[in-house]
């Protein structure tokens, strides 16, 4: 991290305001700070930049302002309670954040990332491996298997694609969901830049993630006891 230039989507949230905190504390030389309402961070060595993810035109912005980059942290994402049953709008939607502006910003950033050897973080969650989720858990496992795609297209650069997965953080996001226990947000990203910074593919944030990770080796109803008595 020591020197880097680091991009952070997703930047004014819960997760996104330590990514941006932690990388400066690291050793980050500059931090591009993007969101959609863009803030003064009152540091001369945050940058604001305005990114939707969802608007392509954003994203070549993006790009462009900040070509100097070897680190980008692909977290901005959406929750909402749409379902993968019955009307397919607000699902659809939820993809277009989470899943596909999420590979905007991987291709847009990627010649800047090849030519410099760099780090791609695309942050997931337990739910890419849970459907509990519904439409959320469906974006974040098409995003997980887009990683393992992008991981191998990134290798013959000499450029890393890691992924974080993580149960619930007590980040504005989750608000109204009290009946789970929450990471603390400060700890979760001090877990991924650990993993970035000793070369892992696979950032498991908490004890539950890498229990249900566990779990994918084992029968299905291991991970769903909702299904003990279905037929």
């Amino acid at each position: 991290m020591r020197n880097s230039i680091v991009v952070v989507t997703g930047a004014n949230g819960g997760l996104g305001r330590h990514f941006v905190g932690q990388a400066l504390e690291r050793g980050a030389t500059k931090v591009y700070a993007a969101a959609r309402t863009p803030r003064d961070w009152g540091d001369e060595r945050v940058v604001p930049l305005e990114l939707d993810v969802t608007n392509p035109e954003d994203v070549a912005a993006a790009a462009t302002t900040a070509p100097d980059v070897n680190i980008v942290i692909n977290n901005a994402g959406a929750l909402d309670r749409s379902s993968v049953i019955g009307d397919q709008a607000t699902s659809r939607e939820l993809f277009e954040t989470n899943y596909w502006g999420a590979l905007a910003v991987a291709d847009a950033f990627a010649p800047a990332l090849q030519v410099r050897h760099g780090t791609l973080l695309n942050v997931l969650s337990v739910l890419s491996w849970l459907g509990i989720g519904d439409t959320y858990s469906a974006t974040k496992a098409a995003l997980w298997s887009a990683t393992n795609t992008q991981r191998l297209l990134f290798a013959p650069y000499g450029a890393h694609v890691a992924a974080l997965h993580l149960a619930y953080a007590d980040t504005p996001m989750t608000e109204g969901i009290d009946d789970v226990p929450k990471n603390d947000p400060a700890d979760v990203v001090r877990a991924a830049y650990d993993g970035i910074e000793a070369g892992e593919f696979e950032i498991l944030a908490d004890d539950i993630t890498r229990q249900v990770k566990a779990g994918l080796a084992g029968p299905i109803a291991g991970l769903y006891p909702q299904l003990g008595g279905a037929r």
